[in-house]
C-alpha cells in the first residue's frame, strides 16, 4: 500500500522569540504526515528571512512577506504548492492573512481568536463557504481525548440533562505590568490594536467559551459580565468574571444535552471565568459539568484523568490510553496508559484531524466541514471561530452595559 504523500506546510508568523510558532510546527509535524516547506516568520522583512533560515527554510520558499509568500505559492505548480497554511501572528493580522490565502483556494489554520470583528467573522465565513476550503482554529483543548470522551459521555446522556457549568482559565502571568518590561507576548496581547477589544476574555476565556460548546453542545443565550482591568493603565482587562444563560446550539431554549426538555425546569445555567492576575496560577483551565443524572471534571494541568460522578455511587476516574474509553478518546491517543500525553499532543489532534479534512478534500469531497459546519471531520472550524469572536465582543458589551443580561447574537 502506498503511503500518502506528506501535505505541504506554510506559515505566517512565529519567528524568533516566539513561543507558538514553534508549537505549532511541532504539532502539525508530531505524527509524520506534514511537512513545513514555506513561511514568512515575521513582520519584518528581514527578521523573516532570519528565522525562515533558523527553521531551515529553502531560500526560493523563505518570504520577507505574506504577500510575497501567497504570490509565490500560487506561481507554483500546483503539486508543488503550499496544501494550507498556519497563522500564528498577532490577532490583528489573521483577517488580512487567512482572508487572502482562502480567497485563493488555500486550506487555512489560525490561531484563535479568529479575528477581531464580527464583520471579518462575516466575511471568513462566506468565503470559505464559497471556495470550500478546509478552515481550522486551534481552540487546541478540544483535542485532548478525555475532553473528546466527556463530549460522547454527555451526547450519550451519562450525566443526563445539563443544569449547570462552571469552567474557570486562571493564570497569573499578568499579575504586574510586565507589558513594559519588553516582555514580547505581554505587549501586544494588552495592545487592544493588535488584540482587539478583550484582554483575557479574548486571550483565555475565549478558550474557556469554545470548550464549554464542544463538551455540552449548549450555545449561549445571554451573559451577564463583569470585566475589569486590575493594573493601573493597562487598557485592556485582565479579569473576567460571567454569568451564562445557555440555550441549544441553533438558538432554541433548553434544559441541556442529553435528555428531553421539561417544561418545569429552566434552561442551564453557567459561570466563566477567565482571569490573567491571578498569582500562583499557571495555565489552570478546568470544567465542571453539572446534570441530573451525574458530573464530570476534567482539568487541563492533569488532562489523562477525567472525574465522573454518579448520584449515590462512588466517584470514578477515567484515564487516558484505556480500552473502556470510547472511539474519540481512542483516536486521540498516540501513548499507553500511564505514560502521559498534553498540550503538544492535543494540538497534534486539531492539526490531525484538520489534515484528514484536507486530504479529503485534494481527493475531490466537499463534505470538510468540522464541527460549526457539521461535517464529518473533529476540528474547529470557520463557524467555531465565528462564534468564538462573537462571544468575546459579547461579553465586552455586556460588561459596559447597565443592563443584567445581553443578549448573544449567534453569528449567521
Amino acid at each position: 500500500m502506498t503511503r500518502p504523500r506528506l501535505l505541504r506546510m506554510g506559515i505566517v508568523g512565529g519567528g524568533r522569540g516566539a513561543f507558538i510558532g514553534r508549537v505549532h510546527r511541532t504539532a502539525a509535524c508530531l505524527d509524520g504526515n506534514v511537512e513545513l516547506v514555506a513561511g514568512c516568520l515575521s513582520s519584518t522583512p528581514e527578521r523573516a528571512i532570519e528565522s525562515g533560515r533558523d527553521w531551515g527554510l529553502a531560500d526560493d520558499r523563505n518570504y520577507p512577506t505574506w504577500e510575497a509568500m501567497l504570490d509565490g505559492e500560487r506561481k507554483r505548480p500546483e503539486g508543488d504548492r503550499i496544501d494550507f497554511v498556519s497563522i500564528v501572528t498577532p490577532n490583528h493580522v489573521h483577517f488580512p492573512v487567512a482572508h487572502a490565502f482562502a480567497s485563493a483556494g488555500i486550506n487555512v489554520i489560525c490561531d484563535k481568536p479568529m479575528v477581531t470583528t464580527s464583520e471579518h467573522a462575516r466575511q471568513l465565513v462566506e468565503v470559505v463557504r464559497s471556495t470550500g476550503v478546509v478552515f481550522a482554529v486551534t481552540y487546541n483543548y478540544s483535542g485532548y481525548p478525555l475532553v473528546k470522551q466527556a463530549r460522547q459521555m454527555v451526547s450519550a446522556g451519562e450525566i443526563g440533562r445539563i443544569r449547570k457549568v462552571i469552567v474557570e482559565y486562571s493564570q497569573g502571568w499578568l499579575a504586574s505590568k510586565i507589558e513594559e518590561s519588553g516582555q514580547k507576548q505581554a505587549d501586544w496581547r494588552t495592545d487592544p490594536a493588535r488584540s482587539g477589544a478583550g484582554g483575557a476574555i479574548g486571550d483565555i476565556g475565549s478558550h474557556a467559551e469554545q470548550l464549554v460548546s464542544y463538551v455540552t453542545s449548549l450555545g449561549i443565550q445571554s451573559i451577564c459580565a463583569d470585566l475589569t482591568s486590575f493594573i493601573p493603565g493597562r487598557r485592556l482587562d485582565d479579569d473576567a468574571n460571567l454569568l451564562v444563560r445557555f440555550c441549544h446550539a441553533d438558538g432554541r431554549e433548553c434544559v441541556g444535552a442529553g435528555g428531553d426538555v421539561l417544561d418545569d425546569e429552566p434552561g442551564a445555567r453557567g459561570i466563566l471565568s477567565a482571569s490573567q492576575v491571578c498569582v500562583g496560577h499557571e495555565n489552570d483551565l478546568s470544567l465542571r459539568v453539572y446534570g441530573t443524572k451525574g458530573s464530570l471534571l476534567w482539568r487541563q494541568e492533569e488532562p489523562n484523568q477525567l472525574v465522573h460522578r454518579i448520584d449515590g455511587q462512588p466517584e470514578r476516574i477515567l484515564r487516558r490510553g484505556n480500552g473502556y474509553l470510547g472511539p474519540a478518546a481512542a483516536g486521540a491517543t498516540r501513548l499507553p496508559a500511564g505514560h502521559p500525553e498534553a498540550f503538544f499532543e492535543a494540538f497534534a489532534n486539531v492539526y490531525q484531524s484538520a489534515g484528514e479534512a484536507i486530504r479529503a478534500r485534494l481527493s475531490g469531497r466537499t463534505d470538510v466541514g468540522g464541527i460549526g459546519l457539521g461535517g464529518p471531520f473533529d476540528y474547529p472550524d470557520v463557524v467555531d471561530g465565528a462564534r468564538g469572536v462573537e462571544f468575546i465582543l459579547t461579553a465586552v458589551r455586556a460588561s459596559a452595559s447597565d443592563e443584567k443580561w445581553t443578549r448573544f447574537e449567534i453569528p449567521g
